[in-house]
């Protein structure tokens, strides 16, 4: 008995933790962490359509080259890809960032580094050459909870 509720508390206390957490800026030129809306390829919102499927994020616009800052602080684990398409190459890659009781995974920036504690505002890496893949689409990191729930309340 004494386990679970010890269990519980730890629980309690890293949901905590997580629901005070604000994202900081994460693109070099969007301080405000202005979304992706709509264009002629979708939508960036949560759950939004023209993904080819469903779309478990959400797009923060960043140009083509600007850097991309750690969100918060915590950990970097590992270098992602988004694709298996050949033809994405130059945009299949992101970073995962564990801390604050949040896992984030961040596609389409290429990292300076994939281990390591980081700081908020710390720079990450640099936003991958979207237009050359996706002409016409907002550029966009797509920020993605690590269980799939909405990111949005973290902006």
């Amino acid at each position: 008995m004494m386990k679970k509720v010890a269990l519980l508390a730890a629980l309690l206390a890293l949901a905590c933790v997580c629901e005070g957490v604000t994202f900081g800026q994460l693109c070099e030129g969007n301080p405000n962490n202005n979304r992706r809306t709509s264009d002629s390829l979708g939508h960036g919102h949560y759950e939004g359509s023209g993904h080819g499927g469903a779309h478990h994020g959400l797009d923060i616009i960043c140009d083509d080259g600007s850097v991309v800052y750690a969100p918060f602080d915590g950990t970097l684990n590992g270098r992602l890809t988004a694709y298996t398409d050949p033809a994405k190459a130059a945009i299949n890659s992101g970073i995962m960032l564990e801390g604050e009781g949040l896992c984030v995974k961040l596609f389409y920036v290429n990292p300076d580094q994939t281990s390591g504690r980081v700081s908020k505002g710390q720079r990450l890496g640099v936003m991958m050459p979207m237009q050359s893949v996706y002409p016409g689409i907002t550029s966009h990191v797509h920020v993605e909870m690590c269980d799939q729930s909405d990111p949005t309340k973290y902006f």
